[in-house]
């Protein structure tokens, strides 16, 4: 088995990552941000401890935030996915875009520097850093896995999507730089998901500290859907979280995804088929949830194509569906007594 360093374990798709990674048999290092959410992790894995270590790392912002654990010794793999997602921030290069660069870059020197049993690096990029918003409504353009979203830093003030969209095309253009410069030992392979839906691990769910993408599941659920769906809008690609960790996982497995940027998707979705999916499984939320005379929150038109053909041949995911995703999520929300 592997040993492995996970950032940001206790973010979305990295609790999920962690809990798939600890059931394959990998031995893991995972670094968070407060004892609290160590602890959390810590307890969840109480029979684990001999394959399990939890470090604190405050702030990822910092240049120097992964040089101790970068020394542990006998790392074989680094999974980066620490970068915030959210927006509830004041000042967008120091609470968005600074994290995800200065926490990319910065562990790739900490590894150069002190980690020469690393081989590879898998970065948590983003679609955010594959999708050009001059494009989102033109059915003649498709994005692949080869596509850049064009912006800039100069772009941080257009809006708050344009902000986040900008923190990930830099932080991972900043990753693809640092390997073509630098030529560490290591290989590097991205991973470019787009809205990421389905429940969280249990023992870091919570109503209140939803993650971003779930919030419009939790925002329908407390009635705010009753009688207009919001519009599904720029973006309506989309991928089950519990995929979304085991791409990352593959990817860390599997020799010929050295060098690739991967953009995992399951497909389209519409906040709509949500309603729906809701209305049939959770009769007893129907005095909340939109009833079918409620038509909005469709795909909307005209929409940009996509190919993720080569990523998909990679990795040979079965994707979930998105039926299935919101299902386990509201079930979940329920228990939680939303």
């Amino acid at each position: 088995m592997t040993k492995i360093l996970l950032t940001g374990g206790s973010g979305f798709i990295a609790a999920h990552l962690l809990d798939q990674l600890i059931e394959k048999g990998h031995t893991v290092v995972t670094t968070v941000r407060s004892e609290d959410k160590a602890q959390k992790i810590r307890s969840a894995y109480p029979d684990k401890a001999d394959r399990l270590e939890v470090v604190i790392v405050p702030d990822i912002a910092k240049e120097d935030a992964f040089d101790e654990v970068a020394k542990t010794d006998g790392i074989e793999v680094v999974l980066h996915t620490a970068s915030p997602f959210h927006y509830r921030w004041t000042d967008a290069k120091k609470e968005l875009v600074d994290p995800a660069v200065i926490g990319t870059t910065g562990i790739l020197k900490a590894i150069k520097r002190s980690a020469p049993s690393v081989k590879r690096v898998v970065i948590t990029s983003s679609f955010a850093s594959i999708v050009d918003e001059a494009h989102v409504d033109n059915p003649e353009h498709t994005f692949t896995e080869k596509s850049w979203n064009p912006v800039t830093l100069d772009d941080i003030h257009r809006s708050p999507g344009t902000a986040y969209r900008v923190s990930k095309k830099l932080a991972e253009k900043a990753a693809w730089d640092f390997v073509a410069e630098e030529k560490p030992a290591f290989d590097l392979v991205t991973i470019c998901p787009p809205m990421v839906f389905g429940p969280v691990v249990p023992h870091f769910a919570s109503i209140d500290s939803i993650n971003t993408s779930n919030e419009r599941i939790v925002d329908m659920l407390r009635g705010k859907w009753k009688s207009e769906i919001p519009a599904t809008y720029p973006v309506p690609l989309w991928i089950d979280v519990r995929d979304a960790a085991q791409a990352h996982v593959r990817a860390l497995e599997k020799p010929e995804a050295s060098g690739r940027r991967l953009f995992t998707t399951a497909g389209r979705f519409s906040n709509l088929q949500m309603a729906e999916t809701a209305r049939s499984k959770f009769p007893e939320f129907s005095d909340r949830l939109p009833g079918p005379e409620v038509k909005s929150g469709g795909l909307p038109s005209p929409i940009f194509n996509f190919n993720n053909d080569e990523t998909n041949k990679l990795l040979g995911l079965d994707y979930i569906p998105v039926e299935k995703s919101v299902t386990d999520l509201v079930a979940q929300l329920k228990g939680l007594g939303i």
